[in-house]
């Protein structure tokens, strides 16, 4: 959005807000009164960069509405990276048999879904077959399941075809959600989608306006209580201009935002209305290349875009020094990451070499890249990169899109419509290289999520064999990894711009809060309070 309409978008923003907390005002709260602000309940604002949730379904979403499905639904564990370890939530213990085939969790009695209804193990079964059974979104990730057997009203068994770390992917940030049997049952398929939710998670569904804002209020009957400083009321809200979140959590009317430009960052350090975190991510940045196009169908072509990609450009102005340049598609700190991998450096001569190599000794050509519209270091990523390709006569049109629409583009059937270069942040799903290496590359059929439209039968071998063996044998499972970004880094169907690291910026007053790198952009409200 132009700057003259800067100060009209805020003020929009901020009378948006205010109208939502008059709302939320009138639809109760705590009757004991120690959770609210005299009659007002305490509400928490996320000023959220994108679209909040693009698909209501739990079993199907796989995008941003991490930050809101995380609220409302919980998984059987979660998993804590830094520390490495796993926490129970649903599941009160679990174990594995010695050959990692058989895994048994004991799930937690008195824990009521939203419907009212209890939790149990046929609930734990209903909810993990039907996101297998629907196989969309990250439902690859129970691949290894062959049966889900019920034992007793509170175990689970889970068979195995191979030993996965199951505990890893019961903890999950997609697809890993447990849900009420009876909304199941009594509802059409699409009753999720319409915008309707059954978690048994600290927060319900109130309202929402797809694309723009969704509100949650507590559910009372929540399994952990709410005794203690807790938010009756959560909004999630696009708010795609970065001065308009800058300026929110200044003025403390947002609680918490992300994604500032880096210079805002360092002005923001001596502002005592706020605190900034700079915390690690395994978040990392790549431009997929559109291989089933020319000229990017040929491995020289993309090859030069990858000597040509401004890396060290990149890590200090666009994300101001808060990463660095990635290695293969595994960040930095994640295992799997291949510290000793090739990696590309920004060499015009190199890039001019290999496209003369290629039969476009001038240049000549024309590309067009896509980003996520309202993501700064994106949109600077995208102009750093077009000014060096026009020194080797390559013309790169840049274009931010809303997420939904880049999406739409990205799965045209006509690879000859469809962009160039598609620039998009991947984050995990569960705490594997598979997350990566099987989403953003293995062969599909389908378009899903490898925006390079790469198939690779060798690469697709490696993956599915270390994903085989990682239940059991972690180092073999990170060599056959390793071995396949080999693979990957010469294709190159993806430029590896960086690693990036989280930057939060929360009003001062804004309590509780840590941030876990294998759940995104979320923040767990019920562990946050207002000071």
């Amino acid at each position: 959005m132009k700057l003259l309409l800067r100060k009209k978008s805020i003020l929009l923003t901020v009378i948006s807000i205010m109208l939502v907390a008059l709302t939320l005002s009138g639809c109760g709260g705590s009757d004991t009164g120690e959770d609210t602000v005299g009659d007002q309940p305490k509400i928490a604002f996320y000023a959220f960069n994108s679209e909040p949730i693009l698909d209501w379904d739990p079993s199907v979403e796989y995008s941003n509405g991490i930050v809101v499905l995380n609220n409302i639904y919980e998984t059987l564990l979660r998993y804590e990276p830094l520390s490495e370890e796993v926490i129970p939530v649903l599941a009160t213990e679990y174990s594995k048999s010695d050959d990692g085939l058989t895994w048994t969790f004991k799930i937690r009695e008195g824990v009521k879904f939203h419907d009212g209804t209890d939790l149990n193990a046929e609930a734990v079964k209903i909810s993990i077959d039907r996101t297998m059974e629907l196989g969309q979104g990250a439902a690859f990730i129970w691949d290894p399941v062959e049966e889900i057997v019920v034992r007793d009203e509170y175990t689970v068994d889970f068979k195995l075809t191979y030993p996965a770390p199951l505990d890893l992917i019961a903890s999950s940030g997609y697809a890993a959600f447990i849900m009420s049997p009876q909304a199941i049952e009594a509802n059409p398929e699409d009753w999720f989608s319409q915008g309707n939710e059954a978690g048994t998670g600290p927060y319900m569904l109130q309202s929402f306006k797809m694309g723009d804002e969704v509100v949650m209020t507590k559910f009372d009957d929540y399994w952990k209580g709410w005794e203690g400083d807790h938010f009756d009321k959560v909004v999630i809200k696009k708010v795609p201009e970065t001065a308009s979140r800058r300026q929110l959590v200044e003025k403390g009317e947002a609680d918490v935002t992300m994604e500032l430009p880096y210079e805002d960052i360092e002005a923001l350090k001596g502002n005592p209305a706020v605190n900034v975190m700079d915390v690690p991510s395994f978040q990392n940045l790549l431009a997929f290349l559109n291989t089933e196009k020319a000229p990017l169908d040929d491995k020289l072509v993309r090859q030069a875009l990858s000597y040509a990609f401004p890396y060290g450009d990149v890590v200090e102005y666009a994300m101001g020094g808060y990463a660095t340049q990635g290695r293969g598609s595994i960040p930095a700190g994640h295992w799997g990451h291949g510290k000793d991998l090739f990696q590309y450096q920004h060499d015009l001569d190199k890039a001019r070499e290999l496209l003369a190599q290629a039969g476009y000794p001038d240049g000549g050509l024309e590309l067009l890249l896509t980003y996520m519209a309202g993501d700064e270091a994106e949109k600077k990523t995208a102009e750093l990169f077009k000014a060096e390709l026009a020194k080797i006569g390559i013309h790169l049109e840049i274009r931010g899109m809303p997420w939904e629409s880049q999406w739409e583009l990205s799965k045209n059937p006509d690879p000859e419509k469809r962009q160039d270069l598609l620039v998009m942040y991947w984050w995990p799903d569960y705490a594997s290289p598979y997350s990566w290496l099987y989403s953003l590359y293995h062969s599909e059929e389908e378009i899903l999520f490898n925006m390079a439209y790469w198939k690779n039968a060798e690469f697709d071998r490696l993956i599915d064999q270390g994903n085989e063996v990682s239940g059991i044998d972690i180092g073999e499972a990170e060599n056959l990894y390793i071995q396949a970004q080999e693979i990957l880094v010469d294709e190159a169907p993806s430029i590896f711009a960086y690693d990036k690291r989280y930057v939060w910026v929360t009003s001062s007053s804004f309590k509780g809060f840590e941030s876990n790198p294998i759940y995104p952009n979320v923040v767990f409200f019920y562990d946050t309070y207002r000071e």
